[in-house]
């Protein structure tokens, strides 16, 4: 939950260089530095700077922005050197950065521990200005380069050994505006840059271990939509939640690539990633929280002194979703949980390994299932408070009211399973299937390929003739005949007098 808070945290400063609202009008340079200090405010940001004014420039040294940790009593403070804004004379204001920035980070979690990132941000042709007015300002920007280098690391003074650590982006290009929406200040972000490169190689001070990772994007593109109540609490989201406050970003990616080599204890472990496009979307609001992540045409290589032979595989797809509540109330709240490993290919030398005579069809396989329903959370699941009352009483969080399998796929060496069915539970009833609400619903299931894939199974040795035999025997159980070459379907069903049913067939 400490991370959690940290995160939105984080995002939230990350966010504030770029921000601003929509309007035609002249700003000043006061008024541009004034409206960073405001914005940063809402997140308890306290915001410092020496300020010198020279014509139409106003030069911002010595800059500091500090927020407290949460659930602690340590700081965070992010110092740079030096800024100007600088007024046109069209009304609008230009913001100009040296070359390099020198940049530290500290973090104070508890007295006399003190972590110090000390780091340099760089830019080259960066122009960014900011129109409107001083309640609704518009930030446009665009950049041959920018770069983030972590160049020391200092934990309670101890020097970690940081060998590289840094992020380029390429030809940037992006734009702020935010509208007034009465109880929220809403804000939409959104920028495109590529390539992108990233370093990082990093010696571990107590294990000793060693990583080495380079990867890049050839394009990218982010935006976001965040909406503001008048102050968020980084110690109570829930409240800030209840106020108002949601989070809604969203990146896409086209030929993403990664190698990475670790070292530790005397083994190596060296692979490369590839995938030809992308996208990761996470979100929070009061509605509830929200991640979802895919990637198409993705390749692994692996090898490894623990690794007998170099592994290496691919997928089409790979893509994960999931949603689900965070605050309590009387009415029920969506959630959802899916995934999908999609046409998922080993190599011939992993084939080998297991099925040398090649009596497995080696088809593409796939693992994909989509899970959604409604529950109701008796509990705020990012309110602290609650949960450690929760956590010491053991009582239930929330009771699920229906679930829904909107689809199964489970394709492997020539068989493939497919599903989908729905169930509701009486939470009512918690005696007629021992403590756990009563379902009524019903499951439709269809296996193609599985007795031959079984047969395949005896024949290679893996499965024993007499367990083979049990097998089919409680197939027969649950399963009959359908339409085509070795079919099988069956439906699970639990009716409302409780009984459990397979194929009209009563078992319970």
């Amino acid at each position: 939950m400490v991370a959690l808070r940290s995160l939105i945290a984080s995002a939230s400063l990350v966010s504030f260089a770029f921000t601003g609202t929509a309007a035609l009008a002249d700003v000043t340079a006061d008024q541009v530095w004034q409206d960073w200090k405001a914005y940063l405010a809402t997140f308890g940001y306290e915001v410092s700077g020496d300020e010198q004014q020279s014509g139409n420039t106003l030069a911002i040294s010595n800059i500091a922005m500090t927020v407290s940790v949460p659930d602690t009593s340590g700081f965070a403070t992010l110092r740079m050197s030096r800024m100007d804004l600088i007024e046109n004379d069209d009304g609008t204001v230009s913001i100009v950065l040296p070359d390099t920035t020198p940049i530290a980070l500290v973090t104070e979690v508890e007295p006399g521990k003190t972590t110090t990132a000390t780091m340099e941000f760089g830019q080259s042709e960066l122009d960014m200005t900011v129109s409107g007015t001083p309640d609704a300002m518009q930030y446009d920007y665009a950049a041959d380069a920018i770069s983030l280098v972590l160049n020391a690391l200092d934990v309670d003074g101890e020097t970690i050994d940081i060998g590289a650590a840094n992020i380029t982006l390429a030809n940037i290009k992006g734009s702020s505006t935010s509208l007034d929406a009465g109880e929220t200040r809403d804000v939409r972000q959104k920028m495109t840059a590529g390539p992108v490169t990233y370093e990082l190689d990093f010696t571990d001070p107590t294990e000793g271990g060693h990583l080495a990772l380079t990867g890049s994007f050839a394009n990218t593109a982010f935006d976001s939509e965040v909406s503001l109540p008048p102050e968020i609490d980084n110690t109570d989201i829930a409240a800030s939640l209840d106020a108002g406050f949601r989070f809604d970003s969203g990146m896409t990616y086209q030929d993403a690539g990664a190698a990475y080599r670790i070292e530790g204890d005397g083994d190596t472990l060296e692979g490369t990633t590839a995938s030809a496009s992308g996208s990761i979307r996470s979100a929070i609001g009061v509605d509830g929280l929200e991640y979802e992540a895919e990637g198409r045409d993705i390749s692994v290589a692996l090898t490894g002194s623990d690794l007998p032979f170099p592994v290496t595989f691919g997928m089409a797809r790979s893509g994960f979703r999931m949603q689900m509540p965070v605050s309590q109330g009387e009415e029920a709240q969506d959630f959802a949980f899916a995934m999908d490993l999609g046409d998922f290919t080993l190599s011939d030398t992993i084939w080998s390994v297991f099925d040398p005579a090649g009596q497995l069809p080696r088809d593409p396989a796939t693992i994909a299932f989509d899970l959604s329903g409604k529950g109701r959370l008796f509990v705020d699941l990012l309110n602290a408070e609650q949960m450690e009352d929760l956590g010491a009483s053991g009582d239930t969080p929330g009771e699920l009211q229906s679930l829904n399998l909107n689809s199964l796929v489970v394709a492997a060496a020539g068989a493939i399973l497919t599903g989908d069915g729905a169930v509701t539970f009486d939470n009512s009833d918690l005696t007629s299937f021992g403590g756990v609400p009563a379902p009524e619903g019903a499951v439709d299931l269809k296996l193609v390929g599985g007795n031959g894939l079984l047969d395949r199974l005896i024949a290679m040795g893996f499965v024993p003739q007499e367990q083979a035999m049990t097998v089919r025997m409680m197939v027969g159980m649950f399963a009959v005949a359908g339409e085509g070459e070795d079919t099988l379907t069956s439906r699970i069903e639990v009716n409302e007098q409780g009984h459990v049913m397979a194929n009209g067939q009563r078992l319970r």
